[in-house]
């Protein structure tokens, strides 16, 4: 319709909804992908391609949103009058409704799941959806209205809002491949559960180190155990710890709980060597 009616906004809505569709694509093969199992060439499992194919959605994001602007700056500079304005409006408010009643719908499966590529493609819909209202209303005042600008101004408000989606996507994508992830109420959580559940023990917790894999995340939990517990108790208890973590927190995936000895009390070589200084003292004495 853009091509029939010479309005770049519409035109720039048609490459928006192509690159939509281009992005589910790759998301649609990410997700594929890192429900894979663990293999020997990736021990950890492929969650994080997940995450990578989020980055080169919002990549090709970026790539879209130049092209448009691009040609809005030229149509900017050199305003046209739409033809079938009408027709036009009509293929922009139908296209518009389409493209946020799918939006709304991935965007509750991407808060279901807490997957970030859904997110990602979810907030490409909605962005798909607020383009092609902005292209009615630009059309609408541009032919209507006799401001032939507004048509240029208008693929230039969908290029800056691509942009903004794109860039929150790169900035997510680009922290959860190179191991940053902030989140202390997790973390908190984790030592809570811990300690309160396992207080008979006397467990202290060292740290929790979180780190981003696709849709799971994976913890790293040190925790101070007593030195003179038997190997297999501590290998129990350490079970026991991972299964209450995963229970009450799903989005951990993979624990690795690694122990520390510290001296609740003194271990019997201790005693022994004290004992054997303090006959030595008594004796000394009694000479």
């Amino acid at each position: 319709m853009g091509q029939v009616s010479g309005s770049v906004v519409a035109t720039a809505d048609g490459i928006d909804s192509l690159s939509d569709a281009m992005i589910s694509l790759i998301v649609l093969v990410g997700l594929r992908m890192a429900h894979k199992p663990a293999d020997r060439k990736f021990p950890f499992g492929y969650h994080k391609v997940e995450s990578f194919a989020a980055l080169i959605a919002a990549i090709g994001m970026v790539a879209i949103g130049g092209f448009i602007l691009y040609h809005s700056y030229e149509a900017l500079l050199h305003p046209r009058v739409i033809q079938q304005p009408v027709l036009t409006m009509i293929v922009l408010a139908a296209a518009g409704a389409v493209s946020l009643h799918r939006a709304f719908q991935m965007n509750s499966i991407a808060n279901r799941y807490n997957l970030l590529s859904l997110k990602t493609d979810a907030k490409n819909s909605i962005k798909d959806g607020s383009a092609s209202i902005i292209g009615f209303v630009s059309v609408l005042i541009a032919s209507q209205f006799g401001f032939l600008q507004m048509d240029a101004i208008g693929g230039i408000i969908i290029a800056g809002y691509i942009f903004s989606v794109s860039y929150i996507s790169l900035k997510q994508s680009s922290l959860i491949l190179v191991d940053s992830w902030q989140n202390p109420r997790i973390t908190e959580m984790v030592k809570r559960i811990v300690e309160e559940k396992f207080k008979d023990e006397n467990i202290r917790v060292k740290s929790v180190l979180l780190r981003p894999a696709g849709a799971l995340a994976q913890a790293e939990v040190h925790l101070e155990i007593d030195g003179n517990k038997r190997l297999a108790d501590v290998e129990l208890l350490l079970v026991n710890i991972e299964a209450a973590i995963r229970s009450q927190i799903p989005v951990i995936g993979r624990i690795s709980s690694i122990p520390h000895s510290y001296p609740a009390q003194r271990s019997e070589p201790t005693r022994r060597f004290g004992g054997i200084f303090g006959d030595r003292r008594n004796t000394s004495g009694a000479a």
